[in-house]
């Protein structure tokens, strides 16, 4: 669902408080104008009729005479319709004869019912003119305040939009990142601003660390790697070696050299993960895979496992040969420690797909969404190799795919999609 933004909800709330306010305006003026109008019709009729009164009692041959606009009804004189029916007081806005009329109706002793009547048609014509003119006005007022409103708003909210501009062109790899307020901006976005800095400060300060703490490790893991390597190298030299011990000298050369690439691609991964995707080897995955298994049937003891290879196809990869290794290795081991007795499947399609299932406990689609959640946030351990939050990491650089489908108490089955040489070749042309 779309939300709004802030200036359209300011701007929104102002022209409810705009409209709200000039109707108000405009009933409290309407209500103000027509008492005032009937105090000032009842003060003007009724000093004229007092003065009509005192002269007709004062002297009997009075007559009165009309104006243009204001005129006398004596008791005994024919009297238009609407003033025929009408007991003392005053009436306004009465249509008599065809005009608009204020009427003041008064039982006078000894004379009897006089009705004096004023002719208000022409005030009435200014008093809708003034008014059409004052709608006019108020209309263009209201306009007016609005159009402020809405560039007030604007104005407003320009540094806030810049702002999350500038947080949004932040990259996570960039060091020496720091947002920036526009002058016409407010305090409370200046707070925000240096919070933000001071954590993007803070985050530098942790991704160095880290960085350090990556090339101290690897370096320091070197060395007895090195040795490791040179020892195997000098074993295998050795004459009248028997084959099942030459056999264990070759899978530590091979492992030890499989971590020291490992480590390679993991120091590039921190500091440069674009350079991940352009060191890649020419993989036979059919062999790699039996290499694999082989590598960990160590585990299987004390467990009444079995690991079944089906028939691989020959399919050929070009990717970093120590990430393969760690990434099927990983999912192969997840495999054996979870699972107690029964086989270990594991397959390779064309498309340079490994599938590896388990029989083993098998996990709830919520215990699946949390293995999701920590890979898609690169956190988390779930104890074995490289991990599957780092595993997500690696197969989002390198462009392939990990599935992972359960269910309890039956097993587990993991999909790893990697690219054929076709395809990576297509993708390095593209």
């Amino acid at each position: 669902m779309a939300r709004a933004s802030l200036g359209r909800r300011t701007f929104g709330w102002l022209l409810g408080f705009v409209a709200i306010a000039t109707l108000a305006l405009f009933a409290v003026v309407h209500h103000v104008h027509e008492r005032a109008e009937h105090a000032v019709w009842s003060a003007l009729l009724g000093t004229e009729m007092d003065s009509i009164v005192q002269r007709m009692q004062a002297d009997a041959d009075y007559r009165w005479q009309d104006s243009d606009t204001l005129r006398l009804f004596l008791p005994d004189e024919r009297k238009p319709p609407p003033l025929a029916g009408m007991a003392p007081g005053l009436y306004d806005a009465i249509d008599i004869d065809g005009e608009r009329s204020t009427v003041l109706v008064r039982d006078v002793e000894g004379i009897g019912r006089l009705a004096l009547v004023l002719d208000i048609t022409d005030f009435e014509a200014l008093e809708q003119l003034v008014t059409r003119w004052s709608l006019l006005a108020g209309a263009t007022l209201a306009l007016i305040a609005l159009a402020m409103a809405s560039l007030g708003t604007a104005r407003l909210v320009r540094p806030l939009s810049r702002l999350a501009e500038d947080i949004q062109r932040l990259r996570p790899e960039a060091t020496q990142q720091r947002v920036v307020v526009d002058s016409h901006g407010s305090s409370e976005l200046y707070v925000i601003a240096d919070a933000l800095n001071g954590y993007l400060s803070r985050h530098e300060l942790f991704v160095e660390r880290e960085r350090v703490f990556i090339d101290t490790a690897s370096h320091e893991l070197r060395t007895p790697l090195a040795v490791i390597a040179g020892a195997t190298e000098l074993a295998l030299q050795q004459p009248g070696m028997p084959e099942a011990a030459r056999a264990q000298v070759l899978r530590a050369q091979r492992t030890a050299r499989g971590v020291e690439q490992l480590i390679s691609l993991l120091l590039v991964l921190a500091r440069d993960p674009g350079r991940l995707a352009g060191s890649h080897d020419r993989i036979a995955l059919d062999e790699l895979i039996v290499e694999i298994v082989d590598d960990h049937r160590y585990l299987l003891q004390d467990k009444e496992l079995e690991i079944d290879v089906q028939g691989l196809p020959h399919c050929e990869v070009l990717a970093p040969i120590g990430i393969v290794q760690a990434a099927i290795g990983n999912l192969l081991r997840n495999a054996i420690e979870n699972s107690d007795q029964g086989t270990i499947r594991v397959s390779l399609s064309n498309d340079a797909t490994v599938t590896i299932e388990d029989p083993g406990h098998g996990m709830s689609p919520e215990e699946i969404a949390r293995i999701y959640a920590r890979m898609a946030r690169g956190s988390g351990r779930d104890g074995g190799g490289i991990g599957l939050d780092l595993l997500a990491r690696l197969c989002a650089h390198l462009g392939w795919a990990l599935d992972i489908s359960s269910q309890p108490g039956r097993g587990t089955r993991a999909i790893l999609s990697m690219r054929p040489v076709g395809a990576r070749e297509d993708a390095i042309r593209g």
